[in-house]
């Protein structure tokens, strides 16, 4: 069996993190996990994770304040927010401090594990140009940094393939749902996630608003140069 990637999960419950950790491993992956957020940022101080499952509740720690810490030692970090909190503000303030998923408890273990697999999938084959000029943006895929204009920009690798994706069909609208799908890998896509909305947000501080335009009723449109 082939290990496709290194887990961390962070939950106070025992239960949860066994429970994860079966299935993960199941899907081939390695896991880890820790009961708090001290231990989880100790743990991604030592050792680099393809993606952090965060509790957002958790006794004495603040979820947010824990994804922030974790962010800022590593910066780029995939973190899928795992919580009993539903409501649409504390998912759009989690994606909007960078978390790249949210999935509410309860759950089912099959779209966890596909969520999983779109996150880690692998990224694009040997042989596409590491260096892309379109549209007057410079996207280094080697580096996942991007040039609107302004001068080089860091980008996570989902808002990286968001606007690559983008970039392919400057000047014409893309449908949230065929965005979901290339980008986040979702067959059906979740009108209550917000999570390509604060991905386009994020890119949007980053880059600037005028570069990405909202077509209402269809979905995000590249603006051509």
């Amino acid at each position: 069996m082939t290990t496709t990637g290194r887990i961390l999960i962070v939950d106070d419950e025992p239960k949860i993190c066994s429970f994860i950790g079966r299935a993960l491993g199941a899907a081939s992956y390695q896991s880890d996990s820790a009961r708090d957020g001290a231990e989880a940022l100790d743990a991604v101080t030592r050792n680099r994770y393809d993606l952090v499952i965060l509790d957002l509740v958790m006794p004495g720690a603040d979820g947010r304040q824990v994804l922030r810490d974790l962010l800022a030692i590593r910066p780029g970090q995939q973190v899928m927010v795992l919580s009993c909190v539903a409501d649409i503000t504390t998912k759009v303030e989690l994606l909007d401090l960078g978390a790249q998923d949210y999935l509410t408890k309860p759950f089912s273990l099959e779209e966890l594990i596909a969520r999983v697999k779109a996150r880690l999938r692998p990224e694009p084959a040997r042989g596409v140009p590491e260096v892309i000029r379109a549209n007057g943006i410079v996207l280094d895929a080697a580096h996942l940094i991007a040039d609107a204009g302004s001068g080089p920009v860091s980008l996570s690798r989902l808002e990286f393939m968001l606007l690559s994706e983008l970039v392919v069909h400057a000047g014409r609208a893309v449908s949230k749902d065929s965005l979901l799908a290339s980008v986040w890998g979702y067959r059906q896509s979740d009108p209550g996630s917000n999570i390509l909305d604060a991905c386009v947000r994020r890119l949007r501080a980053k880059l600037g608003f005028e570069l990405i335009k909202t077509v209402r009723g269809k979905g995000y449109q590249l603006i051509t140069r």
